[in-house]
């Protein structure tokens, strides 16, 4: 599943480490960390998370890891990130997000987001959630975007957004 996916103005290329020399600088910025808390990494720090994400499952088996990183196929500049954690047996996929600042605005997560729900589906997915900071409104419309609702159910202060193939008609 971690294969390039190309959609209208950007492609998402699987995650490598040699990304993160590339991605500290789209990370950079504390006003991208308002909502999910943290600060920007260092490359160091990149390196090291993208070194455990690249193995592409946690260490019990029961997570599959996919992680893309988004790029505009005008130029191939890397503007951000999407992953997913695929989980009960393939069937249900946790998502998000992340967009540089400078990128922000330009609809490039919602297009990411939406390329990487469609290959999901394509997988057998059939039910994918998204966590939310409830005054995240770019990142709410692009979960609507993508056909997730919200749920009303809260976790460390994030909504569960949520869609389900199975349900929909």
């Amino acid at each position: 599943m971690n294969t390039e996916i190309v959609a209208d103005r950007i492609y998402l290329t699987p995650l490598a480490v040699s990304d993160a020399d590339e991605m500290v600088k789209v990370l950079d910025g504390e006003d991208l960390y308002t909502f999910t808390g943290g600060s920007a990494p260092t490359l160091d720090e990149l390196r090291a998370r993208y070194t455990r994400q690249v193995l592409g499952r946690s260490a019990d088996g029961l997570q599959e890891w996919h992680n893309w990183i988004i790029r505009v196929r005008d130029d191939g500049q890397a503007v951000g990130y999407v992953q997913a954690t695929v989980m009960d047996e393939g069937r249900r996929a946790e998502i998000a997000w992340v967009v540089g600042l400078p990128w922000q605005g330009r609809g490039y997560a919602s297009e990411a987001a939406q390329a990487m729900v469609d290959r999901l589906g394509s997988r057998g997915v059939v039910s994918v959630q998204a966590h939310i900071h409830p005054d995240h409104a770019a990142s709410a419309a692009v979960a609507r975007r993508v056909g997730l609702s919200p749920t009303g159910l809260f976790n460390d202060g994030e909504q569960l957004w949520q869609h389900d193939r199975e349900k929909s008609p």
